[in-house]
């Protein structure tokens, strides 16, 4: 397995493609690529057919998978601003990708089960795939699909983001292979010889103590450890330093814990929603999410700080394990620059803990990740996609799809 990766700042989209696609291949060594994935700023959305038939011709025997985005991540360096357009090509021996398209129409019911979603999807669950996800924001349902695909494959990491570069309905981009979609949802099934493992970093700190849910209805927590949940932060903030306490009152979030067994609590691995608000009159607590009685809750901070050292914890993880052949990186456009004060925060920490690697990726709308045994879509955070080779029976290669 090899890959490559590289970034053009080229304001031309051919330019563009063809250098940041010669980098790319040069660092094949010389093997075909079997996939090609392209995240090119909206400066380049009006050309985004030019750009697949390009991308064919230069690759003519990978699959193009791609979006256009906020903010475009290349050979390792993050574009915030400007046009940008990165190249991140793999060659896959052994591994076969099965690409899909999926839409509001499409998308299979709810209530549906596996079956339905396995079809729609091309992949039995057997052969154990891992799913990269680019979804458009405005025109599919990310719970509901993430949901279904959960549900069809419990084991399978899922990990990607929702496409950044347009601001309404039509105007992002989903590149899969020849064809380019305005919207819906595209991916990616891979199986075979490939391991992949995904780090999600949420970038928050806990404060106070952590808590069980006693009393709760949907989304609203009417008691936290048997008390009012304004009583809670009332007091939280009371025992807070002043950072903290200036900082409570706009980078305040709860964690839940998600995992199913209760042998250790662990900070590091709350999911992190937002508050929505508090009823003086009752005291209860509104959260973006669900919630369950008895389980365990705490709430967060979230800080350039916290950031860092949850990056920095998630990454220490991944010690002991073979070099990354190549990494997909699906980062907030909340971080980068304007959370760190300097570009290239996420991607140096990357190479700084696990060693150069190929990496690509872009800035999200919200990044698709695993926490526990549940996929979500996340805010404020940077999920990876380490790809190694996996040992799995082999399978065989594939060309371009559509």
């Amino acid at each position: 397995m090899r890959w490559g990766s590289a970034l053009s700042r080229a304001a031309g989209a051919a330019a563009a493609l063809e250098e940041a696609g010669a980098e790319a291949a040069r660092q094949l060594d010389g093997e075909r690529a079997d996939l090609v994935v392209v995240f090119a700023s909206s400066h380049h959305a009006g050309a985004c057919d030019l750009l697949a038939g390009l991308a064919a011709r230069r690759f003519p025997t990978a699959l193009l998978v791609g979006c256009t985005a906020g903010g475009v991540i290349g050979g390792a360096r993050e574009a915030e601003d400007g046009p940008a357009l990165s190249v991140t090509a793999a060659a896959l021996p052994r591994v076969a990708l099965a690409p899909f398209h999926v839409d509001a129409l499409s998308l299979p019911d709810p209530a549906a089960g596996g079956e339905a979603w396995r079809a729609r999807i091309g992949a039995p669950v057997r052969a154990d795939p891992k799913l990269l996800l680019l979804l458009d924001p405005f025109t599919i349902d990310a719970h509901a699909l993430l949901a279904g695909l959960d549900a069809a494959f419990p084991r399978a990491p899922k990990f990607g983001g929702l496409a950044s570069g347009g601001r309404r309905p039509g105007e992002n981009r989903l590149l899969l292979g020849a064809a380019v979609h305005r919207s819906g949802a595209i991916g990616v099934a891979f199986t075979g010889d490939l391991a992949v493992d995904t780090v999600i970093a949420q970038g928050c700190r806990p404060v106070g103590k952590p808590m069980l849910v006693t009393r709760c209805h949907e989304n609203v927590a009417q008691e936290l450890d048997g008390r009012r949940p304004i009583e809670v932060l009332t007091e939280l903030y009371q025992s807070l330093e002043p950072a903290d306490r200036e900082l409570m009152q706009h980078s305040l979030f709860l964690g839940l814990d998600m995992r199913e067994e209760r042998i250790e609590f662990d900070p590091s691995e709350l999911l992190v929603r937002n508050l929505i608000g508090v009823d003086e009159s009752s005291g209860a607590l509104a959260v973006g999410a669900r919630l369950h009685p008895m389980g365990v809750v705490q709430f967060v901070l979230r800080d350039a700080g916290a950031a860092d050292a949850d990056l920095r914890r998630m990454l220490d993880r991944q010690a002991g394990t073979p070099a990354p052949s190549g990494a997909l990186l699906f980062s907030c456009l909340g971080r980068g620059a304007g959370l760190f004060g300097r570009p290239d925060h996420d991607t140096d920490l990357f190479q700084e803990k696990l060693g150069p690697a190929p990496l690509g990726g872009f800035f999200c709308n919200g990044e698709i990740g695993p926490v526990g045994a549940t996929t979500f879509l996340h805010g404020y955070t940077s999920a990876f996609a380490i790809f190694r080779e996996g040992g799995a029976p082999p399978a065989p290669r594939r060309g371009r799809g559509s």
